[in-house]
């Protein structure tokens, strides 16, 4: 990781660090187009064509069936089974908090107005397990999608080099009471769950993290009519760390690497008051590495990743804020002070006992968060995300005489006189009665 000095950051300079090192390549771009339109033409044919050549594996028969799960369960230890339990129980608990009613309001004598939600009847989840499986995003996606009420909810994830879906992903599918798993993944799985196959059913929204091929696809299908919605950009992982003069380097470094070593354009920053703990986590960095199984992955991260110092916490948070990352762990001392500053993130981790591994699996907040950026505008996944509002209103007569002079005033400055008749109509009415 590069180190910059705050005082000799230039406006494109930090813009240009501010980049994610996926989000400008063209060439995915190209690729993922492609694969989308071929997909919506094609169908089936199609996908079986990209399985075969991006799984290397000719899948026959797409969705998994239901002899494969207890034979996954068979592959999967007890100590798992505990853990998903575990998570599960802390996941659904902070979710359902989430579940609230809507209050009614009378915004006038006789007018009565509030919000009801419904769920969205088809949601399609997609699960990664290109280098690793992720069964804890099962946990994350599926469990508000239940406690939304989503009527019919389908899981896309990668096969295994023997054409089955990872086992571990199974049982947390299991778990939940889900059945409709596909074997497929990459941008042609969200092709197939945004326009529908003749084996996969096309949903409503998409749901899911992803390497930058499927958050490109995501993308691409949000901006297609004939397509459908999307959480939102769940790209490869980030994390910014600010980090004072009571933070150890050795905690620093293995949290920039615990998300560093999730995909090669992963990207990590650290933000410190002090050059020393810069260097510390450097040399740390360096030391973790040579033992770490996904070494590889996490060493191409830290390429494009690096490090500010700042005089003060102030001006960290100010470039956290710009920066807008999906983790951000504030490794300071009283952190809870920074919090009203803090404008930008997907998930915020407090203190030095607080990795983003426990968010991540089991401290209950969900982990499919905004990337790239767009934390400065959106947040991450909640009940709430599966979720539409409809807006209802009761007027009684006395109700819309009140309303009548403001309705009827309105409608003629904007030149709409069928509206201004839709209310004069009904008040004749009652005058002549």
């Amino acid at each position: 990781m590069k180190i910059y000095q705050r005082s000799r950051l230039t406006p494109p300079l930090w813009k240009t660090l501010c980049t994610r090192p996926w989000s400008a390549n063209e060439s995915v771009k190209t690729a993922v187009l492609e694969i989308c339109l071929r997909v919506k033409e094609r169908g089936d044919e199609a996908l079986k064509e990209y399985s075969a050549q991006y799984d290397r594996f000719p899948i026959t028969r797409f969705r998994v069936g239901p002899e494969e799960f207890p034979a996954a369960r068979k592959k999967v230890s007890g100590k798992l089974l505990d853990a998903l339990q575990a998570a599960t129980r802390v996941i659904r608990s902070f979710h359902a908090a989430q579940v609230q009613p809507e209050q009614k309001i009378q915004t006038l004598p006789g007018v009565l107005c509030w919000r009801e939600r419904r769920p969205i009847e088809r949601v399609g989840l997609y699960i990664p397990a290109g280098s690793a499986p992720l069964p804890s995003t099962v946990l994350m996606l599926s469990i508000p999608a239940i406690l939304a009420g989503c009527p019919r909810i389908i899981l896309c994830s990668p096969p295994t080099s023997d054409g089955s879906v990872d086992p571990a992903v199974l049982v947390a599918a299991e778990s939940l009471g889900l059945s409709e798993i596909y074997k497929i993944g990459g941008a042609q799985a969200i092709a197939a769950m945004a326009y529908g196959t003749e084996s996969i059913p096309r949903v409503d929204k998409i749901f899911g993290p992803g390497n930058q091929y499927v958050t490109t696809a995501k993308q691409f299908v949000s901006s297609d009519p004939d397509a459908c919605a999307i959480d939102l950009l769940a790209g490869p992982s980030e994390l910014l760390v600010i980090a004072d003069e009571s933070a150890e380097a050795r905690t620093v470094a293995a949290d920039l690497l615990s998300q560093a070593e999730h995909d090669p354009s992963s990207q990590v920053v650290l933000i410190t008051t002090t050059q020393r703990l810069a260097a510390d986590v450097e040399k740390e960095l360096a030391g973790f590495l040579s033992d770490l199984p996904r070494h590889d992955i996490a060493a191409k991260a830290l390429e494009g990743s690096f490090s500010v110092i700042v005089e003060s916490l102030e001006e960290a948070v100010s470039l956290s804020n710009d920066y807008a990352p999906e983790h951000l762990i504030l490794n300071v001392q009283s952190p809870e002070r920074l919090l009203p500053s803090i404008q930008n993130a997907g998930s915020v981790f407090l203190g030095a006992c607080a990795p983003v591994t426990a968010g991540d699996y089991a401290s209950g907040t969900n982990h499919s968060l905004p990337t790239g950026g767009t934390a400065r505008r959106s947040g991450g996944i909640s009940v709430e995300s599966f979720q539409k509002t409809l807006t209802f209103q009761i007027i009684t007569r006395e109700g819309l005489q009140q309303l009548a002079p403001t309705l009827t005033t309105l409608a003629e400055v904007e030149g709409l006189e069928a509206h201004k008749r839709a209310v004069t109509i009904r008040l004749q009415g009652w005058n002549e009665t």
